[in-house]
């Protein structure tokens, strides 16, 4: 952030948090909050959530119609885990807006929600969103993400975990542009 801000020019409006790095951040928190409910339920001889770690990831249009039902007999409860993930949705929902007054005014009301929740994860969560919350908002007037820069970082990661390391810098950019530059590399027939 520093680097940026002293090497472009009016980047703080530039910068855009990505949506998928805001759900993976909530959807830590609210995991925090089910392990910790899961422990204390296990010890009084309840699994209600022992094997849902994933389904309070997943969004529920993305299930299967039986693990919907069952995952909404879950959802619909008193657990602490099912407010923590109606904390998550409700930070998933500033996606929908089109405007920036509105999508303020409802990150406010999701902030004192979830301050009020007592549920710590879900507290440090919408703190540090709060303190981001310029640049989440940039994204309802850039409408972008770093799905595609992520895509070819994760292609460069793998060429550098294949290879077991290397010996300098330009054989590591050598042995990108071969694996990912796109480029024929069969003889032509004449």
């Amino acid at each position: 952030m520093a680097s940026l801000r002293e090497h472009v020019p009016g980047a703080d409006g530039k910068i855009v948090y990505d949506k998928l790095h805001i759900a993976k951040h909530l959807g830590d928190a609210v995991d925090r909050v089910r392990r910790r409910e899961n422990k204390t339920l296990r010890a009084a001889g309840d699994d209600r959530l022992a094997g849902t770690r994933y389904d309070w990831l997943r969004h529920p249009a993305a299930m299967d119609p039986k693990d919907r039902r069952e995952f909404a007999a879950l959802r619909n409860s008193n657990l602490k885990t099912a407010r923590a993930w109606g904390l998550k949705e409700a930070g998933m929902a500033l996606f929908e807006y089109h405007y920036e007054r509105p999508a303020r005014k409802h990150l406010r009301w999701r902030h004192g929600w979830a301050v009020r929740s007592r549920l710590q994860p879900m507290i440090e969560a919408a703190r540090t969103l709060r303190r981001r919350l310029e640049n989440i908002l940039s994204y309802l007037k850039h409408r972008v993400t770093n799905a595609a820069s992520e895509s070819i970082n994760s292609k460069i990661q793998r060429v550098k975990y294949t290879a077991r390391g290397f010996r300098n810098k330009r054989n590591f950019q050598t042995a990108i542009y071969f694996h990912r530059g796109g480029f024929d590399m069969a003889p032509s027939c004449h």
